[in-house]
C-alpha cells in the first residue's frame, strides 16, 4: 500500500532514482538509442508514459543524470588518491590516481552492475562522449591528475601524449566493461577481482604512456605535374 503520508518531493526522488537505474541497465542491454522512454518507464512500473519525459525531460539529460550520479562519487575516491599522490613526479603515482577509482567504484556496486557497460555505450555516443567529456574535466581530482602526468610526460611530444590519452580512456572503459560483463555472467576466470583488474590497467598503461616513440617520416604523396608536362602531354 502507498504511504499517503510520504512527501510529495521523497517520492518524485525516489522515482528518479528509480528510473536512472532501470535506464542504466536498459541503455547497457541494448545500447542508448534502441531504448525508448516509454520502456524505461514501463520496465520501472510508471504507469504514466511520459515518466521519464517529466522527470528528466530529454535522454540526453537523462544520461547525463547517470553519469554525473555515478561521477561524484568516482570522483570522491579520486579525491582521496590525489591527496595520497601529493607532490609526487613519480608517473605511476598519477597513473594510479587516473585509473584505480574507477574499478575501485565499481566493486561497490555488486553483481550484477551495469555501469561500465552503460559508459562504453555512452563514450561511443559522439554527442554524450563530448558532453560527459566536458563534465568530468570540470571536477577538480580529474583535471589536477591530468595536469600532473602531463608533467610527468614533458619529454613525450604532445600529439603523442593526445593519442595514448585516447587510448588509456579507451583501454580503461572497455576494460572495466569486460569485466562487469564476465562477472554478472559468471565467465571470469577464477580470481577475477576488481583489484586485480584495476592492477593490470594501471601497468598497462604506464606501458603504453611510456613507450618509446617511433618517428616515421610522412609517405611521399604523388610528385606534382608541371606545367611543362603539362603541355607536352
Amino acid at each position: 500500500m502507498v504511504n499517503r503520508t510520504q512527501p510529495r518531493s521523497g517520492r518524485g526522488n525516489d522515482t528518479r532514482e528509480l528510473i536512472m537505474t532501470v535506464a542504466e541497465r536498459l541503455y547497457a542491454e541494448h545500447g542508448l538509442s534502441n531504448v525508448s522512454n516509454r520502456q524505461i518507464g514501463e520496465a520501472a512500473g510508471q504507469g504514466n508514459n511520459t515518466a521519464v519525459s517529466y522527470h528528466f525531460g530529454s535522454r540526453t539529460t537523462l544520461v547525463r543524470a547517470i553519469m554525473t550520479r555515478h561521477g561524484m562519487l568516482v570522483d570522491a575516491i579520486r579525491q582521496r588518491y590525489v591527496e595520497a599522490a601529493g607532490d609526487s613526479t613519480d608517473l605511476r603515482d598519477w597513473v594510479r590516481c587516473l585509473v584505480r577509482p574507477v574499478p575501485e567504484y565499481l566493486a561497490t556496486l555488486g553483481v550484477p552492475s551495469w555501469q561500465a557497460r552503460f559508459a562504453v555505450q555512452v563514450m561511443t555516443d559522439p554527442l554524450m562522449r563530448a558532453l560527459v567529456t566536458d563534465e568530468s574535466l570540470a571536477r577538480d581530482s580529474l583535471r589536477h591528475t591530468l595536469h600532473r602526468l602531463g608533467r610527468c610526460l614533458h619529454t613525450v611530444p604532445p600529439e603523442t601524449r593526445r593519442e595514448r590519452g585516447e587510448m588509456a580512456r579507451h583501454l580503461i572503459t572497455h576494460t572495466c566493461a569486460e569485466r562487469e560483463r564476465s562477472l554478472a555472467e559468471g565467465s571470469a576466470e577464477p580470481g577475477a577481482s576488481w583489484d586485480r583488474t584495476a592492477n593490470a590497467l594501471e601497468d598497462a598503461l604506464v606501458g603504453l604512456l611510456t613507450a618509446p616513440t617511433t618517428h616515421r617520416p610522412a609517405p611521399a604523396g604523388p610528385r606534382p605535374v608541371t606545367l611543362q608536362e603539362k603541355e607536352t602531354a
